[in-house]
């Protein structure tokens, strides 16, 4: 997906703390314009990197803006990002900013091409034509969306959610510039690896997950290599870490590359949601979704995630699993 942009300096004050913005002045931050071919819902595009409502790396605000706080290669960066009549527009602060606008386009799609997906479910036929502005969101960043994986691994997702807003207000760092109120940048990897074990149980994370989480960040280098690779190369990097499986390494790839096809494998709820949207069948298994998607080979991830946004879910049959207290063990 192609477009134009303009790079231009921009100097942001903020009056009166609207919208959750501190009342403050800043330092000058950048602005970049980006115009799409093609209609692009930002929050749509954005959505699947925001973990859980309460995400200090993630914000939506009512007046539509988005708001993300990230570590990029060269140093923290708080990212604005808009869209009116057409015309995105990206402003950024911190020594990570450059990086962030330089990013924009790939990060909203702009190499993704939702053309090449021919739904062969009317239900799909449909989500798509009610969702024009999806694309595959493609940050370009792996340990962020990493560890918060790891930290979804066989538990709920308002325990994973809990662990990762913690962790990262306690040992992340504000983000930079106007952002709002409790935004923070997600820790570096040598603080992760410096975490003592008690706050990880504090954050009702279990040894298995914060050992691999460690695992990861002691070869931090390695793991933000695999965004310059290939989907499927990039999951085996990430699953050369012990702890990280296919299930963990396709939610990265999903957020990081944008990659189409990594369907995600090993989830508990998934198949049974794409059994039940492509085939009635609400208990398929792996194997079942698998085949289920095989019309969509190359383009599996697009068509699970068109499932998701249908809103086609079969209702519950089993008792909600309870979350653990991890500090009373």
């Amino acid at each position: 997906m192609a477009g134009r942009f303009a790079q231009r300096p921009t100097r942001t004050t903020v009056r009166g703390g609207s919208a959750g913005v501190p009342a403050q002045a800043h330092a000058p931050g950048r602005a970049r314009v980006w115009v799409p071919d093609g209609p692009l819902d930002v929050s749509l595009v954005l959505g699947p990197l925001r973990r859980g409502p309460g995400d200090p790396t993630f914000k939506a605000l009512p007046d539509g803006s988005v708001w993300r706080a990230s570590l990029t290669p060269v140093g923290p960066g708080t990212l604005r990002v808009t869209s009116r009549n057409g015309e995105v527009r990206g402003e950024a602060w911190g020594p990570g900013a450059e990086w962030l606008l330089d990013r924009l386009p790939r990060m909203l799609g702009a190499d993704d091409d939702p053309a090449a997906f021919v739904p062969r479910h009317r239900l799909l036929a449909v989500t798509r034509h009610r969702l024009p502005g999806l694309r595959l969101v493609s940050s370009g960043l792996v340990l962020e969306s990493l560890i918060p994986s790891i930290l979804e691994q066989k538990v709920t997702a308002t325990e994973a959610y809990r662990a990762w807003r913690l962790l990262v207000r306690k040992f992340g760092e504000p983000a930079p510039g106007p952002a709002p109120a409790g935004m923070y940048v997600m820790p570096v990897p040598q603080t992760w690896a410096l975490i003592p074990s008690w706050e990880w149980h504090r954050a009702g994370v279990d040894d298995k997950r914060a050992s691999t989480i460690l695992r990861t960040v002691r070869v931090a280098s390695r793991m933000e290599e695999a965004a310059g690779m290939e989907p499927a190369v990039a999951q085996a990097r990430l699953e050369a870490v012990t702890g990280v499986g296919p299930w963990t390494s396709a939610e990265v790839v999903q957020r990081s590359h944008g990659a189409p096809d990594a369907v995600t494998v090993g989830d508990l709820h998934l198949p049974g949601i794409v059994g039940w949207a492509l085939g009635g069948d609400r208990s398929a298994d792996d194997a079942e979704m698998l085949r289920l998607l095989e019309p969509y080979a190359g383009q599996r991830h697009r068509a699970a995630r068109l499932v998701l946004l249908s809103g086609c879910v079969p209702g519950r049959i089993a008792p909600r699993l309870a979350p653990r207290d991890m500090r009373s063990i």
